[in-house]
């Protein structure tokens, strides 16, 4: 068990985590892929005032998740498992966006997110590691 929190940068991990989260508010939203993404999953984009706080939640802590996964994989070296393990959930996302029928614009915002958020996270884990 102690694998999972000896020698992590816990700097890197909330950084990665928080710098990622605010990507998504960006990368969903009405000024970059967020209309037409909503269009591709059959929803309807609010104004932002009656957000879905389970799905905001559910987002905040996988995200958490991810970037703390990244934290243990930097301090094992082991850069190539973090990126087999997100080349597995892209895969696994858009098996599941091809299954409940979304656009292949939904898919490819939703998958190509997650790829952007690893990246960020690794920069992060890079750069604070040996702070």
């Amino acid at each position: 068990m102690s694998e999972l929190t000896t020698d992590v940068s816990w700097l890197g991990v909330i950084s990665g985590f928080v710098l990622s989260f605010l990507l998504g508010w960006a990368w969903f939203g009405p000024k970059m892929f967020g209309p037409k993404w909503a269009e591709g999953n059959r929803v309807k984009m609010g104004d932002g005032s009656n957000m879905p706080m389970a799905a905001m939640g559910l987002q905040a802590l996988g995200t958490f998740m991810l970037s703390w996964l990244v934290g243990i994989t930097a301090t094992h070296n082991a850069l190539w498992t973090i990126i087999l393990v997100a080349a597995t959930i892209i895969v696994l996302m858009a098996a599941g966006g091809k299954f409940s029928q979304k656009s292949n614009y939904a898919i490819y915002t939703e998958t190509s997110f997650v790829a952007a958020m690893t990246v960020i996270m690794i920069i992060c884990e890079g750069i604070l590691r040996h702070m």
